[in-house]
């Protein structure tokens, strides 16, 4: 298993599990039932609601859906011969133009989707956002309806959140005021299917991903005749991995420049991630950039030998610590003076809580999974929220089964948004809906990526951060926001920090970067305090990148 194997692996295992008229009556009526094997079309059904957002009542638009995106645009192939016509190996299938083999069938991807826009009417001059989650193979229903769509699911902030009947509350913190807002489901999860010979592999990859996404957008806004909106991507966890290829491709490719990115718990190279750095010796960034956050993880939780009162000193201090006396530590591996060891070791234990004698068997290198397990003896901590915790599995275990961050709030969404789409927006009937497709992806993702100036994909670890530094220079204006949770040990703030201010990029064109923090995790929105500001600093920073 390579490093970055191995950390999308861990992403997975721990994240939550989980315009046309209404289609007329008889669409399906040659489809031998509602579950039943069938070619993928196009498909939409557009209602109106109303919301108290930022105080004020507001009407809007939906629009629920399948858009059918192509690795290549299907009118490039000329039409199958007669006599290929009669060797089309099932009927609704289509078959590959002339210059395939015969039988085969070119993939194709159903991508759902859930389009918001103010007003009765779409206004083309609005911005427009597209939204979406990570995994890789996650939907969006956690950022649809947990920080930005109209509508909100109501979830305990760091409790496991009862079971149903769950409610509905008007999204306060909806973006809709400030924009239209897109939010997509990720190719073969949501309500969407792929289709195709090699289909899997024709869309399920760092690069392969983009290009759907990138192929999903342009045909979105030419249907919606929005290609003169400011334009911007929001993307979560692995979202902001897909964002930085995204950019790139669109830019490249499809000469659509954006006026900005926002970044919602970053990762851009997976060697800065705390998850099974053991496994990558001789790289020991990773245990400097995680200590910040099982510091404030210690902190909130109150495990600290002495515990400071104020948080805002303490994890500055930590942080001085990390990138100083810390990381020379660990890059002096075995000519580490004994003095010099044992008073790191006592500084960890000062901020973590671990017991000192743990950390020097740990050699001073602390994984992830093994802080959640055991800092709370026998309760484990949230991964993607440590603010969460739950009963310990197994006490003999080295890291945790099972993420209790992610058991607390899953069902509720789900539930929740299975209720809305078929009851608010019309759309789901006669289909499953995917939260997620981790299972199906396992070990099918192709992690392997083409950076830019690149001839081939290059080996090793993923780390898209030249994608973003090449798309930034490239559009000298386009803005980045970047924000993260002092408890997200998933994607760690400092970590996110630490690859932005890396950015092959000069000076002028850096100072296109903004950083924000929050007292809270990787989904930043389940507090209730920081979903408010995460608003506030996204609206502002839509409003303020529109160019006039």
């Amino acid at each position: 298993m390579s490093r970055t194997t191995f950390v999308l692996t861990a992403l997975l295992a721990s994240l939550p599990v989980l315009a046309v008229a209404a289609l007329p009556a008889d669409d399906h009526a040659d489809d031998s039932g509602p579950l039943k094997p069938r070619h993928l079309k196009d498909e939409v059904s557009r209602t109106t609601g109303t919301a108290t957002i930022a105080g004020k009542s507001l009407t809007y638009s939906a629009e629920a859906g399948i858009l059918v995106v192509y690795t290549k645009d299907p009118m490039d192939d000329d039409p199958p011969s007669a006599d290929n016509a009669a060797a089309t190996p099932a009927a609704g299938d289509k078959p590959q133009g002339s210059g395939g083999k015969t039988g085969a069938v070119e993939p194709e991807a159903g991508m759902s989707y859930y389009a918001y826009f103010l007003g009765k009417e779409p206004n083309p001059a609005r911005p427009i956002t597209f939204i979406y989650n990570g995994g890789p193979g996650s939907s969006t229903i956690w950022l649809h309806m947990g920080a930005f769509g109209p509508k909100r699911v109501v979830t305990r902030e760091d409790t496991h959140t009862p079971a149903a009947p769950y409610r509905l509350a008007d999204n306060e913190s909806s973006l809709l005021p400030d924009s239209d807002l897109v939010f997509i489901d990720a190719p073969g999860t949501g309500f969407g299917h792929l289709r195709g010979t090699d289909k899997e592999k024709a869309f399920w990859g760092v690069d392969q991903d983009a290009h759907a996404f990138a192929n999903f957008i342009v045909e979105f806004l030419s249907r919606h005749g929005r290609w003169n909106s400011p334009k911007y991507l929001f993307g979560e966890s692995y979202g902001t991995t897909r964002s930085a290829v995204l950019a790139y491709v669109l830019q490249e490719e499809k000469s659509v420049d954006l006026n900005g990115v926002i970044l919602l718990s970053q990762i851009l190279a997976f060697d800065t991630s705390a998850d099974g750095p053991e496994f990558n010796p001789g790289i020991d960034q990773p245990y400097a950039l995680a200590l910040p956050t099982y510091a404030a993880t210690a902190w909130y939780h109150k495990r600290l030998p002495n515990q400071p009162p104020a948080f805002e000193p303490f994890i500055k201090e930590v942080e001085a610590f990390a990138l100083g006396e810390y990381m020379s530590a660990l890059t002096q591996g075995a000519d580490l003076a004994p003095e010099r060891r044992a008073a790191v070791i006592a500084k960890l234990h000062e901020y973590t809580g671990l017991p000192a004698d743990y950390i020097a068997r740990a050699d001073m290198r602390i994984n992830g999974g093994v802080f959640e397990q055991h800092l709370l003896d026998d309760r484990t901590t949230g991964r993607i929220d440590t603010r969460f915790s739950g009963p310990t599995i197994d006490l003999l275990d080295k890291v945790p089964p099972y993420d209790p961050q992610a058991a607390a709030i899953s069902s509720a969404y789900v539930s929740a948004f299975n209720d809305y789409a078929r009851r608010d927006l019309k759309f789901g009937d006669g289909k499953i809906f995917k939260p997620n497709n981790y299972a199906g992806i396992g070990g099918k993702w192709d992690f392997s990526h083409k950076a830019p100036g690149m001839s081939d994909k290059l080996p090793g670890t993923l780390n898209v951060m030249p994608d973003l530094a090449f798309v930034m220079k490239a559009n000298p204006q386009l803005k980045v926001q970047l924000n993260s949770g002092y408890y997200d040990l998933a994607t760690t703030y400092f970590a996110a920090e630490f690859e932005l201010r890396h950015l092959q990029i000069p000076p002028d064109v850096a100072k296109n970067l903004e950083f924000k923090r929050y007292q809270s995790g990787h989904m930043v929105y389940l507090q209730e305090s920081s979903r408010h500001e995460l608003h506030d600093n996204v609206a502002d920073f839509i409003r303020r990148t529109q160019t006039h």
